[in-house]
């Protein structure tokens, strides 16, 4: 079975749940409308099943080759990512000043979700183009955007991230990688950096590398770290390109999975010094790297859903198929397909209604970001920003953890032929773990949501999201929806009461509400994602009311909504005590044990 895009499924959330219509009201979408959206995803799902997903497994066998610092791709990629140029993909949610299409992040969002699910290691390229677009756009001067921003929005030319060192991990303060003045307004950078993604390929002409490194006079830590632009080959005065940069890939890493995906240690300066040119101030590299990693963790989290999604699809596929024993508690002694058995079933719902609630707060999450870039009231952009910023490290952690649970389901409703790799359940596993480590650890993001973006503002808007949430509540029990109105509303109040023990004990108790964070974390997302399946069976019983559409589509959107609810909304009140309890237990059993 190869990967559909969930078309239906999509436009649902766009439509009824993200805003699109709002989103397109918004100043410079004036020429997004629902034709043009619908167009577009016809085409992305086209692109995905035919060139993308054919290429997953193979980019999965025969990984990346590394030859004298020259990294070439697997069979089909490079011809892959020049199709990928030539539909212009690259440009849809790119700056418009530069060639872009300026398409709203909802949008882009929906496109980036099946390449996530058609072939995860391919995706990444292009992700981290986007975000390197986005760094340089906001940071760099203008002479620095002319050089480099047409040609990265076209896709001709490549960017990626250059952030931790052997010694660093995600602590990034020590970074060691060196900046000198070479006294003609370039830096002589020297070091080397590890992880990076597409750090060498032959997809491109050209790959742009924005590289974390210190000053001579540098303060200590974080503080002064500066960023530069270091290209693999560099730019005439007539935008051709040159001599090749002293930069080069020593190796590329023999990964869990994204095989496809050419993950490199790549060595800076061996001989002399790569040449660079400064992004912005001086010391302030991590913050603009920020722009980057903000971008980088909400696609991630589209990553972790999309993947999820293709996971699904292969395991429902396989259950209808795969014939093996006789129903419970049927008369008749005749095998059946697997996907009639009660456990199977529940396998498979958890899956699904895991995806939909994640598709949904994820949409709603880009939705708001294009609220926030483009609301033409301040205040509106103010408040919409501090609703995605609350939601990134969510979506972010909730959506790639539970990637990985998804996909390990996959495998399970295989049975003995998911540990097999044929069948392509394993790859899904196997890619997804990286999911939740990449751009900051599941526990990096739980850090975040309970102290910038809890504490720090007094869980003011944690309890504005809350507040809507209530609202949800009170419309499913005056629809007669009450089983998913009890159960959100049980969640509600689980979210709430340990907001209020992180905004009241963080200050004073930091390590035991730390202890808690992650749990924090997957109960905001459960209550989230539970808010979202609520405001989607409401919809659905209204349309089903008003016999508009596909019945049995809506008639599945109110089944998954309410075993949601059944099922996984019930998990809070467990977290909740981990949350408000366990932080102590777990410090002094630690204390003990190590």
């Amino acid at each position: 079975m190869s990967y559909q895009a969930p078309l239906a499924d999509i436009r649902f959330v766009l439509n009824e749940l993200a805003g699109l219509s709002e989103v397109a009201a918004l100043p410079g979408y004036e020429e997004v409308n629902p034709e043009l959206v619908d167009a577009i995803l016809e085409e992305g799902a086209k692109f995905a099943a035919n060139v993308l997903a054919p290429l997953n497994r193979v980019g999965d066998q025969h990984g990346n080759k590394l030859n004298d610092g020259v990294v070439t791709t697997a069979p089909g990629f490079k011809d892959a990512y020049s199709q990928y140029v030539e539909n212009g993909w690259g440009t849809l949610h790119a700056p418009v000043d530069f060639g872009g299409q300026g398409m709203p992040s909802l949008v882009a969002t929906a496109i980036e979700e099946m390449w996530k699910s058609s072939n995860m290691a391919f995706s990444l390229c292009p992700l981290l183009t986007l975000g390197a677009i986005a760094a340089i756009e906001h940071h760099a001067s203008d002479d620095i955007k002319a050089t480099y921003l047409p040609k990265m929005v076209e896709g001709v030319w490549t960017g990626t991230m250059n952030l931790t060192e052997p010694q660093a991990g995600s602590d990034l303060a020590q970074v060691r990688s060196k900046a000198v003045p070479a006294g003609d307004g370039t830096y002589k950078i020297s070091g080397q950096k590890i992880f990076i993604t597409y750090g060498e390929h032959d997809m491109s002409e050209n790959i742009v590398h924005l590289v974390l490194a210190r000053l001579p006079d540098a303060p200590a830590g974080v503080k002064g770290i500066s960023l530069f632009v270091v290209p693999k080959y560099f730019v005439n005065a007539d935008g051709s390109l040159g001599a090749r940069n002293d930069l080069k890939c020593v190796s590329i890493e023999h990964k869990l999975g994204i095989h496809g995906s050419p993950t490199c240690v790549m060595s800076y300066g061996d001989n002399g010094g790569a040449t660079g040119w400064l992004i912005g101030e001086a010391n302030r590299g991590l913050s603009y790297m920020f722009t980057m990693m903000n971008a980088a963790r909400l696609g991630v989290g589209v990553e972790g859903m999309g993947l999820a999604e293709a996971a699904y699809q292969k395991a429902v596929a396989y259950a209808r198929d795969r014939v093996q024993s006789r129903e419970v508690n049927s008369p008749n002694p005749a095998s059946v397909a697997i996907i009639k058995h009660p456990d199977i079933r529940r396998m498979l719902m958890t899956m699904r209604a895991l995806v939909e609630a994640e598709r949904a707060l994820t949409y709603f999450a880009c939705g708001a970001l294009d609220k926030a870039h483009r609301h033409p009231d301040a205040r509106e952009q103010q408040k919409w920003n501090a609703v995605v910023g609350f939601l990134t490290p969510i979506v972010k952690a909730w959506n790639t953890e539970n990637s990985s649970r998804i996909a390990s389901l996959g495998v399970q409703v295989h049975g003995g032929m998911g540990f097999i790799e044929e069948t392509g359940a394993a790859q899904f596993l196997r890619d997804a773990r990286i999911s939740a480590i990449y751009e900051g650890t599941t526990g990096i993001q739980a850090l975040d949501l309970i102290g910038r973006k809890t504490a720090a503002e007094k869980g003011y808007t944690a309890q504005a999201l809350l507040a809507e949430v209530e609202g949800v509540v009170g419309q499913l029990n005056a629809a007669g929806l009450s089983d998913l109105g009890a159960a959100l509303g049980k969640a509600l109040a689980d979210a709430r009461s340990t907001t209020s023990y992180v905004v009241e004990q963080f200050e004073g108790k930091p390590r035991e509400v730390a202890a808690g964070s992650v749990p924090y974390l997957e109960l905001m997302g459960l209550t989230l994602g539970g808010w979202q399946m609520g405001r989607a069976a409401l919809i659905a019983k209204q349309k089903l009311a008003d016999s508009q559409g596909d019945a049995a589509f809506y008639e599945a959107k109110l089944t998954t909504a309410r075993f949601f609810g059944a099922y996984l909304l019930p998990q809070t009140s467990s977290l909740a005590q981990v949350v408000l309890h366990g932080g102590e237990s777990v410090l002094a059993l630690a204390e003990e044990a190590f």
